[in-house]
């Protein structure tokens, strides 16, 4: 639970009181690799902050194709902010790509929690802000690189994904086929 005090912490300072309040609120769960930890269809309750493992949060195209829109790892948080926020049914999907073990909120809990400690509206605040900013610039590679540039920027940039991640999941998020990245892997492209 301390990963994710220090996770604040790199933002603002939490006193002890404040600290201790705050992982009042969270529940600790492990997901097993494949797991679905939301489908499509159901109603987000909750955010998830990524302690160990890797997590994967994906679309199902209109051709059924899973189409992975983002990544998480430790030090993450994920969700379908839109669903959590309205409580709408959810078009995403969340998965477990490795055993995971994450910190939870629910949308009351979560509610409560920033009653009980406002400032932490402003960490939030940054963490959305952060990873809509980074979905920005994921969309504007997908228009202005070419493949073979998406793949060698992600290496560059994320090299634990490419590690961690199966191949398909890769190729799916920088949206080409998996036998072209075999294509790029070897140099062949």
């Amino acid at each position: 639970m301390n990963l994710l005090i220090q996770h604040i912490e790199k933002f603002f300072s939490l006193t002890s009181e404040e600290a201790e309040i705050t992982l009042s609120y969270f529940k600790p769960e492990n997901f097993k690799k494949k797991e679905i930890l939301l489908s499509e269809g159901q109603i987000c309750n909750k955010q998830y902050f990524i302690t160990k493992g890797c997590i994967r949060f994906y679309i199902n195209n209109s051709k059924g194709v899973e189409q992975t829109m983002q990544f998480g790892i430790e030090n993450w948080w994920i969700t379908d902010y839109l669903s959590f926020q309205y409580q709408t049914p959810t078009r995403f999907n969340i998965q477990a790509i490795e055993n995971i073990e994450v910190l939870s909120i629910d949308r009351k809990s979560f509610d409560e929690l920033l009653e009980q400690v406002p400032k932490l509206e402003k960490y939030f605040r940054l963490v959305i802000q952060k990873s809509f900013g980074a979905s920005q610039v994921r969309i504007a590679y997908l228009f202005t690189m070419s493949a073979e540039e998406r793949f060698h920027h992600m290496n560059k940039m994320f090299p634990e994904f490419i590690q961690r991640v199966p191949q398909y999941m890769v190729a799916s998020y920088l949206d080409f086929s998996p036998e072209f990245m075999s294509k790029i892997r070897a140099g062949k492209v």
